[in-house]
């Protein structure tokens, strides 16, 4: 993704389930959102993760998260979760993800709830062992933003 290359957006609805005794989306649930926006973004890409592990015998696996919180989403709002390349490398993509409300005017911007930086490594899918991302993979990815 090029520097002014917007990024990848996937809608999320907040559903009772997401959330807490108190309305708010429990906050290990942002992690399960920006899990479902990578997995879309790839699709996008054209690169399905069940197939890559069937023809390529690898996966995609989370080594790190870095979440920080800046207001709580609620029941029924519909939040906007974005992905996009930060950094990659042989074996690892750092990925940067927000969380944003989707405005309620069209005037209006979103307003940013949650962001976080996910670091997945490409793991051979049998031994679990580090291997190098498939080159394929990184040209669809296209460069860090």
């Amino acid at each position: 993704m090029s520097a002014d290359a917007a990024p990848f957006t996937w809608p999320v609805r907040v559903y009772w389930e997401d959330t807490d005794a108190g309305g708010i989306v429990f906050y290990a649930n942002y992690l399960k959102f920006f899990e479902r926006a990578r997995t879309e973004w790839l699709r996008a890409l054209g690169i399905e993760q069940q197939r890559l592990r069937d023809e390529v015998g690898g996966m995609f696996v989370v080594t790190d998260t870095q979440v920080r919180y800046q207001r709580p989403a609620r029941l029924d709002d519909l939040l906007l979760v974005t992905a996009h390349v930060l950094e990659a490398g042989r074996a690892s993509l750092t990925i940067g993800q927000s969380a944003l409300l989707q405005a309620r005017q069209p005037d209006q911007a979103p307003e940013l709830l949650c962001t976080g930086t996910i670091r997945i490594g490409w793991v051979d899918a049998g031994s679990l062992r580090p291997q190098r991302i498939p080159a394929s993979v990184l040209t669809a990815l296209g460069p860090p933003a």
